[in-house]
């Protein structure tokens, strides 16, 4: 009785806790420090970008940075340029793996390695970009700051200490990248936007009310509106006839790789070729589309001269024709896709050929076609080559992207050419969200 007595007292008992396993930390309260944590460092970065300028400050330094290896390198012969950055680059990428590979785990000498990295790696990267003096006080601050927010949120990491600091790790190459590369000159040039040519005076939505009133401006809007509009249509709806037709051809994978030469080709050749194509002078003609002008007794036209509307449009025909070759591709793999048994069916059914293309095949390519149309689109709406080359946006056939690039380097005007570019990023950016939609759709049907 006494036996089985105790051996229910032992099965009642509480299992004794294992002191290894805590009680996993509150995410509520690293959120909470997290934010504001950034909050801190968003105000410094502010106050940094506020504060007086100090003509009298000087740059201040470990003794060695970004600005000072980038001249000594300078300094050196391209021959040894190459090796002394492939090893520092290899330095770096070695530094990291092994932060990666090794602070991540158990013990007290990882714990203090995750410690002194995570204040040491910003504080270095920093100062490494030379702060004037009076902006230490700023810069210090913000690298103790961020430091101590990723050790104390890997510390506090329900996934255990050493998560957080890994992904970060392996992110904030890439991070910086974009970060400099992308988002800053995104914000730069937004700002740029509202000011005027030299970038000192504030004029509001000047720039804006520019690049729609005056003739240089306003055109380069219409046309890059056209371009938008007809440029994926036609190089759509040619290429997906290439691409239908060529499917029974004989030596299809031949006619495949005529039709996308022109995409492979450079855009500045492409515009040369076409530049002839259209050429005109007096006298024996040696652009094709004179010469045949002539050959059943017109006179030669200025095809590149002629507005409204007509050297847009031969302007995006040669766009087409380099297009016209990616749209074949990408549609005729789609194509491939579309099962049989569907072909098949539509066939018992009584129907042609063109209504299991439209019916079937086109339905069965949806996604790809989407696809195609807002991809061209959106290297329509960034276009430069074809103008510069072919004409150089005289007679009224400017495009945004041309005279974007026109306004800063001949004009100096860096308030219409920053407004100009956030025009070119409000018009592609619903097509990227859009493309991008439609690519997760699609995985989610697959």
């Amino acid at each position: 009785m006494s036996q089985t007595t105790a051996s229910v007292e032992q099965a009642d008992a509480k299992p004794p806790q294992d002191p290894a396993k805590r009680k996993p930390p509150s995410r509520t309260t690293t959120r909470v420090v997290v934010a504001v944590g950034f909050i801190l460092i968003a105000a410094l970065v502010i106050f940094l970008f506020l504060s007086p300028p100090d003509p009298d400050a000087r740059p201040t330094s470990l003794g060695f940075s970004f600005n000072s290896f980038f001249q000594w390198i300078g300094n050196l012969g391209p021959i040894v340029q190459i090796p002394i950055v492939l090893l520092v680059f290899g330095v770096v990428v070695a530094i990291l793996l092994v932060l990666i590979e090794y602070a991540p785990r158990k013990g007290t000498g990882y714990f203090w390695l995750r410690l002194i990295s995570s204040f040491a790696i910003p504080f270095i990267a920093l100062m490494m970009l030379r702060p004037y003096q009076n902006a230490v006080l700023y810069v210090v601050p913000i690298a103790l700051i961020a430091g101590g927010l990723l050790f104390y949120a890997d510390y506090r990491a329900r996934e255990g200490a050493g998560y957080l600091y890994q992904l970060t790790l392996f992110l904030a190459p890439a991070a910086i990248l974009i970060l400099v590369g992308l988002i800053y000159p995104t914000i730069s040039t937004v700002i740029q936007s509202f000011f005027d040519k030299t970038g000192e005076n504030f004029v509001g939505m000047d720039n804006y009310v520019w690049a729609f009133t005056n003739p240089q401006g306003f055109w380069s809007i219409i046309n890059t509106l056209i371009w938008a509009i007809f440029a994926p249509i036609f190089s759509t709806i040619v290429g997906l006839a290439y691409a239908a037709f060529m499917e029974r051809a004989r030596g299809d994978r031949i006619l495949k790789i005529l039709v996308f030469i022109p995409f492979a080709i450079a855009p500045v050749s492409i515009s040369l070729i076409w530049k002839f194509v259209y050429d005109y002078r007096q006298g024996n003609q040696i652009g094709i589309l004179n010469a045949i002008v002539v050959a059943f007794g017109g006179e030669p036209v200025r095809w590149l001269d002629t507005w409204p509307l007509v050297n847009t449009f031969c302007l995006l025909f040669a766009f087409v024709w380099a297009q016209t070759g990616f749209a074949m591709v990408v549609l005729s793999a789609a194509i491939k896709a579309v099962p049989a048994e569907q072909m098949e069916a539509a066939q018992l059914d009584g129907t042609n050929a063109w209504q299991r293309f439209i019916n079937v095949t086109v339905p069965g390519i949806r996604t790809a076609i989407v696809i195609v149309l807002t991809t061209i689109t959106i290297s329509a709406l960034k276009l430069y080559d074809i103008v510069a080359v072919m004409t150089g946006g005289r007679s009224n056939s400017t495009v945004l992207g041309f005279e974007m690039v026109n306004q800063q380097q001949r004009f100096q005007s860096y308030g219409h050419a920053a407004a100009l570019a956030v025009l070119i990023f409000v018009f592609v950016t619903p097509l990227i969200i859009y493309n991008v939609r439609q690519l997760r759709l699609q995985r989610e049907v697959r």
